[in-house]
């Protein structure tokens, strides 16, 4: 190891010492460990004992051709064992299979450097330190270490296309058996501490884009992620993870863009943009809560933006704020059926100043390689809180929201029974007729729901109802604007009981502004308002119903 003076003996700054000195130059004296402090900004004792390691210096040859998994794991390994420091990825293709980062260690990507994915499978490995569920081939991994990073303007490309033999893993609905696991995740992180990735570009995965499991400490800011080669092609896929934050990113995927399943806790996600085939905010499992969502712009995105699915889980404490939605189905459902466990909830859940357009069904995306095959439950969506059986959810609030339906429901989806099941949102509207109950939000068994500064209307004529409310008790709905249509319903309460609606304004002529259906309905509370477009009032149940 050579030693290098840092300015202070030989009279010059860190930076007069710097400009004199090449990268070049060192490496030519020989040097294998090319001194951090080329990067730092700072005089502190880390930036003294840190090293550069340049994967070229240990045998890469960046040609795209030639495998440099040996050389690249070897500058990472000796990082490792100096106490740690940079491994520097120079411009280049750096064609590679299965890699370890390990603790302290940040793998720098330059400009123009892109470490790629062999398209043979036996250059992958499915490491024993990494679980098996939903396949443990990867390309990038880190088990039980800390201090990890992945920084710079490079790229790691999966080169995934290679992977795609037409089948799926078989985990969404209609899965099939024998699904295709054994294909590499682009990045695993396991039981790690102290994550850091920032700016780099992380594309075409073989599976999924990253896996963070059973971390702490994530901290992920600025990076791309355009995954759209293979089925399965997530971005974030977050299990029983905490301390997350993820700012500033652009995420284009196929699948899920941001899963977070299993107990993930004190995770926020701001300032990003989402595109992809499925769902964005995905929950399912777990002990989920304390979770943000804010400054979020979410594009052509179907299987339902924000989908909770809730059984064995305890969800709460979750808040979605100045959110746009942009030809979207769903575009946020949430379903629980606990059974027999009583210990579980869904609860405290709160959607601020939202705006979502609608469109009738899924499209095609034009640089997915495959088409989108709508289910049927997933034309003419809406909102969908779905409590079934003696599960309930708790404590549910939309305020400052618009939404734009695309239209076309007819008098049979308004009139169809829902059935009692609790899957994907989709599933739950999948029956005859295709399509929901209500355009804008249905809710059933919700007990505290409250509705403030709520806009629903849609593009072209629909038959179905604004809102419906079943069983459905303690809601305050404050400053509801719908839009009616002549030959139907406003709003349908079935099973619904002491709810206050105060300053509801219907836009446009309607049959009927509120149908009451159930002998359980009772204390519903009309307070002023503007609903005179509507021919009637009210019909049904009337006597549970007063209007003031």
């Amino acid at each position: 190891m050579i030693n290098y003076p840092t300015g202070e003996a030989s009279g010059l700054t860190r930076r007069a010492w710097l400009q004199k000195i090449s990268m070049p130059a060192l490496a030519a004296a020989g040097a294998t460990a090319i001194p951090a402090i080329a990067l730092a900004t700072g005089d502190t004792a880390k930036d003294k004992y840190s090293f550069i390691y340049d994967v070229v210096q240990y045998g890469a040859r960046g040609d795209g051709h030639t495998n440099d998994t040996q050389a690249i794991q070897r500058a990472i390994d000796e990082c490792h064992q100096q106490r740690g420091g940079i491994v520097w990825v120079p411009a280049g293709d750096f064609l590679c299979g299965t890699l370890e980062l390990k603790s302290n260690v940040t793998l720098h990507l330059a400009v123009g450097g892109r470490i790629l994915g062999s398209p043979r499978r036996e250059d992958y490995q499915a490491p024993a330190s990494i679980p098996p569920g939903n396949g443990n081939v990867v390309f990038l991994f880190a088990a039980n270490a800390e201090n990890i990073s992945i920084e710079g303007s490079g790229t790691i490309d999966g080169d995934g296309i290679h992977f795609n033999n037409g089948k799926g893993d078989g985990t969404g609905p209609g899965g099939q058996k024998g699904g295709n696991f054994d294909r590499p995740h682009l990045v695993i992180f396991y039981r790690c501490r102290h994550i850091r990735i920032q700016d780099a570009f992380f594309t075409r995965s073989a599976y999924h884009c990253f896996r963070i499991l059973e971390c702490r400490e994530v901290n992920i800011r600025g990076i791309r992620i355009y995954n759209r080669v293979n089925r399965n092609n997530d971005g974030f896929h977050f299990n029983s993870s905490q301390h997350v934050h993820i700012s500033d990113c652009d995420v284009a995927c196929q699948d899920d863009g941001c899963a977070l399943f299993g107990s993930n806790q004190f995770v926020t996600v701001t300032n990003c943009t989402f595109s992809t085939r499925w769902s964005i905010f995905r929950f399912g499992s777990g002990e989920a809560k304390n979770i943000t969502v804010s400054n979020c712009i979410i594009y052509d995105t179907y299987g339902c933006p924000v989908k909770i699915g809730a059984g064995k889980s305890k969800i709460e404490n979750l808040l979605f704020s100045n959110i746009v939605m942009e030809n979207v189905t769903g575009p946020i459902g949430i379903g629980f059926n606990a059974g027999s466990n009583s210990d579980t909830f869904v609860r405290n859940i709160a959607f601020n100043n939202i705006r979502a357009s609608l469109v009738t069904q899924p499209k095609n995306h034009p640089d997915i390689p495959f088409d989108v095959k709508p289910f049927a439950g997933e034309q003419y969506s809406c909102i969908t809180l779905n409590g079934v059986g003696d599960s309930y959810l708790e404590n549910i609030s939309f305020t400052d929201v618009q939404v734009t339906a695309a239209g076309g429901g007819t008098t049979a989806m308004a009139t169809k029974e829902v059935p009692a099941v609790s899957v994907e949102y989709f599933g739950v509207w999948g029956t005859a007729p295709a399509g929901a109950a209500a355009y804008g939000l249905y809710a059933r068994n919700v007990k505290g729901l409250t509705l403030q500064n709520v806009r629903l209307t849609y593009r072209e004529p629909d038959l179905r109802p604004a809102l419906v409310l079943d069983n459905v008790s303690d809601a305050a709905v404050q400053g509801l604007s719908i839009q009616g249509h002549p030959d139907a319903t406003a709003l349908r309460f079935i099973n619904s009981r002491d709810i206050l609606c105060t300053a509801t304004r219907l836009l446009s002529a309607a049959n009927t502004f509120l149908q009451v259906d159930g002998h359980q309905s009772a204390n519903i509370i009309i307070a002023g308002g503007d609903h005179h477009k509507a021919q009637r009032a009210c019909q049904g149940n009337t006597q549970a119903v007063q209007i003031k």
